[in-house]
């Protein structure tokens, strides 16, 4: 799901950052409230999680790649904004170490895999929280399925909006005929299990060993 650099049109790049910068700017301001000494270590572990799943990345035809993210899980744990800015610097991360994903196009691949998966994720698990034990891997599938419509999205209208005279497109070749079944498929196909799977396993293991914390301070 990370989208390269090239892939995206310079409008689009400049349009994406002028949207995301006043999102990160308060997303920094709510994450300085909510850290401390306490959550600080479990934030990272997740976040460490989260950049290791998505190093895993398999070839999409007619998309960019597939691959787990981890958002739904922190966001979860946390909130909305935490795992949106957390995964916004796994992201940058990967881009300028790795060259998993491209500067240009971080904005665009923060918005996708950190903020829509984030919200996403956050409120299909606070609504189904009280109806189903499967809350954790539903809002994970859910989340990440999203953010590939999205990812999808922003890949398709490349061709549509940006060609030369002849009709040839200058950057991403395939259009949303194209990208939105390839994105979609594979990800709430094979890579939405997985995220779901590793939502449930990961929240679940977290709760019953903070369970068992609280029955020792009780004791």
């Amino acid at each position: 799901m990370h989208i390269p650099d090239g892939y995206l049109s310079p409008t689009t790049v400049a349009l994406s950052y002028a949207v995301m910068i006043p999102l990160w700017a308060y997303g920094f301001k709510k994450l300085k409230e909510k850290l401390d000494e306490k959550t600080l270590p479990l934030l990272g572990t997740l976040s460490a999680l989260s950049f290791l799943i998505m190093m895993f990345n398999v070839p999409v035809p007619g998309g960019t790649s597939g691959h787990a993210i981890g958002t739904a899980l922190i966001a979860i744990m946390f909130d909305p904004w935490i795992a949106f800015m957390a995964v916004s610097f796994v992201l940058l991360i990967q881009a300028v170490v790795f060259g998993d994903g491209g500067i240009s196009t971080w904005a665009v691949n923060s918005f996708d895999m950190a903020f829509v998966a984030a919200f996403v994720g956050y409120y299909t698990f606070q609504f189904l929280k009280d109806k189903t034990k499967f809350a954790p891997f539903i809002a994970g599938w859910f989340s990440i399925s999203v953010a590939a419509l999205c990812d999808s999205i922003f890949l398709g209208i490349q061709p549509i909006f940006w060609h030369d005279a002849a009709g040839h497109p200058l950057y991403f070749p395939f259009g949303l005929s194209v990208t939105i079944p390839a994105m979609l498929l594979a990800h709430m196909g094979v890579f939405g299990i997985v995220e779901g799977a590793f939502t449930q396993i990961v929240y679940s293991f977290l709760q019953k060993r903070a369970e068992k914390a609280q029955q020792e301070v009780v004791a």
